[in-house]
């Protein structure tokens, strides 16, 4: 998604509690950064403006949560979210950290140290091109690279509006040794598929009549 520049959002992530500028450095010591350790670590790839981690880290106060992305507009976006629903609520920003980093070299800042118990993928770019299909988030290079610090038996949640992305990713799970637990090509008609939160960009695919496809699958696999 393209987004304008905005001349605040640097500024304001270097400035900000919960924003670490240099993620290769946390490497395999990523929960020492939050207030509490010991809780289970998930994270977001490609979190946008943070409507998905910002309400998701708020309402799972026993569970710790890193957002990563490679745009500071977004980021900075993402930020002011989380402190406007932290705010709302009353409560301290403690279990929801913000970073940026190219998801495609993501082994430098993350390794089996860090023992992650579940990734979440939303709406995140199909690169619908042939010659682009690796970039995907769900591409089988990008799963075996999660292998190495997702849990074994951790889950990765996927939702998106795409067909092809979504049929085609059920095949790159399958070639990377996860098994598909749960799979819905109609979220909004789904009863009890899992705790739902509607992003800007689901509502937005709803309202053109467009379905969400979503799957939770489990590494079963790991190297």
């Amino acid at each position: 998604m393209r987004i304008r520049y905005k001349p605040w959002a640097r500024k304001e992530l270097e400035e900000s509690k919960f924003y670490r500028e240099y993620p290769e450095k946390i490497i395999g010591k990523w929960k020492e950064e939050y207030r509490r350790p010991n809780q289970p670590l998930f994270i977001e790839l490609g979190c946008g403006k943070g409507g998905f981690i910002s309400q998701k880290a708020f309402l799972h106060s026993e569970n710790n949560y890193l957002a990563i992305d490679l745009v500071d507009p977004m980021l900075g976006l993402a930020k002011r979210k989380i402190e406007e629903v932290y705010k709302n609520g009353k409560r301290e920003i403690d279990n929801v950290i913000l970073t940026r980093f190219d998801i495609e070299r993501i082994l430098l800042i993350l390794n089996e140290q860090d023992k992650v118990e579940g990734i979440y993928i939303n709406f995140c770019n199909p690169w619908p091109r042939g010659k682009h299909h690796k970039k995907r988030l769900t591409h089988t290079r990008q799963l075996e690279n999660y292998k190495k610090f997702l849990k074994q038996n951790g889950n990765i949640y996927f939702k998106t509006d795409d067909d092809n992305l979504f049929e085609e990713s059920i095949h790159y799970f399958e070639k990377a040794g996860f098994k598909i637990i749960k799979l819905t090509r109609d979220l909004k008609n789904e009863k009890n598929f899992w705790e739902n939160i509607e992003t800007e960009h689901e509502k937005m695919f709803l309202e053109q009549g467009i379905k969400i496809k979503a799957l939770i699958c489990q590494a079963c696999d790991k190297l």
